[in-house]
């Protein structure tokens, strides 16, 4: 056997002990599509948004070729269960039934929710005072659960698959209040005209897993819980991005405030 052909069997033979990569070059990711200003498919049918952009640059950074999947949110979690997606690049807010079923990003995004509310109604909700009102709240999120334990059948609420469906039935008086993301509902109803009849109530609201400290709540992006190794991988590009500034880049094109603490760092930098 000559030296070529001897180095050439070696090779193939250490190829065949190499550890198999736990994650796909190709990779699959959901996003709800319609939420804006962190997801929104624009006039030419192209998903933007601060979470696609950054799931883009994350994935370069992963050096893996991404596809992002729009998708209602109720649909996003049973579609990863089912292998349908990697993960999903759609801000989650963690709790006892979805930490068990999925593993947790570092937090994107710190947006807690408050009462969207007609002008007149009052500042703090209570079960007294809110009796009969009508909410309208997305499908399968941790805002109707919260409403469920804090109301009862004190309100009604009204389900929608996405905010806009939400926004206009507001603004047409079909229902009275949602409980949304501040930042979300801030920069698409209260700031503009059209909003000059509602305001928050409430103040800041946690309805994530209570049990976790306040300086480390917020929402994040998810994988399968046999997929640690792609959400190490996920962690170490957004860490990478929060670093160098690029995450607050991105964002400060879509959402004129910090979502994460960590930003401020950057905004040191500029100062």
């Amino acid at each position: 056997m000559t030296t070529k052909s001897r180095l050439a069997g070696a090779a193939l033979l250490c190829a065949a002990f190499l550890p198999t990569t736990a994650f796909a070059d190709k990779l699959v990711l959901g996003n709800e599509g319609s939420y804006p200003p962190f997801s929104i498919t624009d006039a030419a049918g192209k998903l933007t948004g601060v979470e696609p952009e950054l799931a883009r640059e994350m994935c370069k950074r992963m050096n893996a070729d991404c596809e992002i999947v729009a998708m209602d949110f109720k649909a996003l979690i049973p579609a990863m269960l089912q292998n349908k997606l990697d993960a999903i690049a759609t801000q989650i807010k963690p709790n006892a039934e979805r930490k068990e079923r999925a593993l947790f990003s570092i937090p994107i995004v710190y947006n807690p929710d408050g009462f969207v509310v007609k002008a007149g109604a009052p500042d703090e909700l209570t079960k007294e005072n809110a009796k009969g009102m009508k909410f309208g709240q997305m499908r399968g999120t941790v805002q109707v659960k919260y409403l469920t334990e804090t109301f009862g059948d004190a309100i009604e609420i009204t389900p929608y698959d996405n905010p806009d469906q939400i926004r206009l039935d507001l603004l047409a008086g079909r229902i009275d209040a949602t409980l949304g993301p501040r930042i979300n509902w801030s920069i698409e109803l209260l700031s503009k005209p059209e909003g000059k009849d509602f305001k928050f109530a409430g103040g800041e609201i946690w309805t994530g897993d209570q049990s976790i400290p306040v300086a480390l709540r917020g929402s994040s992006w998810i994988v399968r819980k046999d997929s640690q190794p792609l959400l190490d991988r996920m962690n170490a590009a957004l860490k990478s991005m929060i670093e160098d500034c690029t995450f607050t880049r991105i964002r400060a094109q879509f959402v004129p405030v910090a979502i994460v603490p960590a930003e401020q760092a950057c905004a040191d930098r500029k100062s």
